[in-house]
């Protein structure tokens, strides 16, 4: 989620790109019992990049928002998409489990997915892009086009106009300079439609998911990340860029969004064409809040999508 902010000043600089050897806490270990995701570390582009992956088919890339524990927040719908899909679900360079970049821009970014994509998938993948990451996906897109089948573009600021709403500002900050518990239930609130409702499907997995967050939100080159992220992936991507997308691309949404309001999502699918898919009664993660409408709106729109090669 994370469209917040963090503070780091003074703190000792990462080991950039340095093989990280994974340290599994109880909370990441609980948050992924049962999804049969097993988890590898590989170069990709310089940088040790922590991966789970699960499955076999053809390859559906998870590409997480900006949020400090990285993809392991995918596990509520893992196990059933590995059923029909070869998943890839990474951390972002500086997030999650993965060591940092020296510098986390556009640049970046786009050489660190496209060797993601050549070092993982042996065809071109389906990319479902969350958040943050969504709007540094479709540049991606835009110049490196070829390398994707389709592209789901899931509740992303940069495709329209956007504000961020001044209360989520503040509980950004908040959790950025403390990732308390306090702090962290405040920040929820904006990210989910009804928080209890989403608390209760699972509170072992939800508790867990907690802590392990705030555990990496309180290490500096994760808050280096974050402010570096935020600072990209808020931006609006210009229209030209835009337009010249040519991989099939779909909006996803959940209608309650108050991260990234449903607005923003209809006024680029007006204007590009693109279809919008909306999850009711669900804020900024639907893959957490209701998994399996998530899900069945998802398998739905691949199945819908067609190959680059017919588009």
């Amino acid at each position: 989620m994370g469209l917040g902010a963090s503070a780091d000043a003074g703190a000792p600089g990462p080991d950039y790109g340095r093989p990280m050897t994974p340290q599994p806490t109880v909370e990441r270990t609980r948050l992924l019992r049962g999804t049969g995701l097993a988890e590898r570390r590989e170069q990709v582009a310089g940088t040790s990049t922590a991966i789970l992956e699960a499955g076999s088919g053809s390859p559906l890339i998870l590409l997480h928002g900006g949020i400090e524990c990285g993809g392991v927040y995918w596990a509520p719908v893992v196990a059933h998409l590995a059923e029909q899909r070869r998943l890839v679900v990474p951390d972002l360079p500086g997030l999650g489990e993965s060591a940092p970049a020296r510098q986390l821009d556009t640049g970046t970014f786009a050489n660190w997915l496209g060797a993601l994509v050549s070092a993982t998938c042996e065809e071109p993948p389906i990319l479902v892009a969350h958040s943050l990451l969504g709007s540094l996906a479709v540049r991606f897109a835009a110049e490196r086009g070829d390398s994707l089948r389709s592209l789901l573009v899931y509740a992303a600021p940069g495709v329209g106009p956007y504000r961020m709403p001044s209360g989520l500002v503040y509980a950004a900050i908040r959790f950025g300079l403390r990732p308390s518990r306090r702090n962290s239930e405040r920040f929820d609130r904006w990210a989910f439609f009804d928080l209890e409702q989403a608390r209760g499907r699972d509170t072992g997995w939800f508790e867990a998911w907690s802590r392990y967050t705030m555990s990496r939100a309180r290490i500096p080159h994760v808050k280096r990340t974050m402010r570096q992220l935020i600072s990209r992936g808020r931006k609006r991507v210009v229209d030209d860029v835009l337009d010249q997308i040519e991989v099939p691309t779909t909006l996803l949404w959940g209608r309650h969004d108050r991260f990234v309001p449903l607005a923003v999502a209809e006024h680029a699918g007006k204007r590009i064409g693109w279809p919008l898919r909306v999850i009711d009664r669900t804020g900024h993660v639907p893959h957490i809040e209701r998994p399996e409408s998530f899900l069945r709106i998802l398998l739905e729109t691949i199945d819908s999508q067609p190959n680059r090669s017919a588009a």
